[in-house]
């Protein structure tokens, strides 16, 4: 179905982002690495890929899943970065696309109407709308990175753009 309303219009751009578009890199750059590569940091203050997967996955969980959904926050969020392997690259992957599902299945879910909503959200006062609105932002930044990486260490064009 084809939203007509703003609100819908909105939704469903951030569902089909999600899915059909970050995820689908994320999981491409993953492929390219070795399972030893996700777990290689530059330096004590950066995050390896790994550590941006489980963060994606806990910012999803937090965000939409609980924030938006109304499921109980089990967030430990330092936990995704002091991570340090090894969880193979296969699982986070389907941690993530678990992740993603359950984000997906929460909008697919909401009512529209409720966007303006107000919920508290780690320490932020914040709408649904603009909850949606973080988490996709959120999602989109840390794709970047690990495409990123994952060019820096394979020296290769994941070509995800045929213009």
């Amino acid at each position: 179905m084809v939203e007509t309303d703003a609100g819908g219009a909105f939704v469903d751009e951030a569902i089909e982002l999600l899915q059909e578009s970050f995820l689908p890199r994320v999981r491409t750059a993953l492929s390219r690495l070795q399972d030893s590569q996700v777990w290689w940091r530059p330096n004590d203050n950066s995050n390896s890929v790994g550590n941006i997967v489980l963060h994606m996955c806990g910012n999803l969980r937090q965000w939409i899943i609980s924030g938006v959904g109304g499921a109980e926050d089990t967030r430990t969020r330092p936990l995704e970065f002091s991570e340090k392997g090894p969880i193979t690259k296969a699982d986070l992957t389907a941690r993530l696309e678990e992740a993603v599902a359950e984000a997906t299945s929460v909008l697919r879910d909401l009512d529209r109407t409720r966007l303006l909503e107000r919920r508290n959200i780690q320490v932020y006062e914040v709408s649904l709308l603009r909850a949606v609105f973080h988490a996709v932002e959120h999602f989109s930044y840390h794709t970047g990175q690990i495409i990123y990486v994952v060019k820096m260490l394979q020296d290769e064009d994941l070509k995800f753009y045929d213009l």
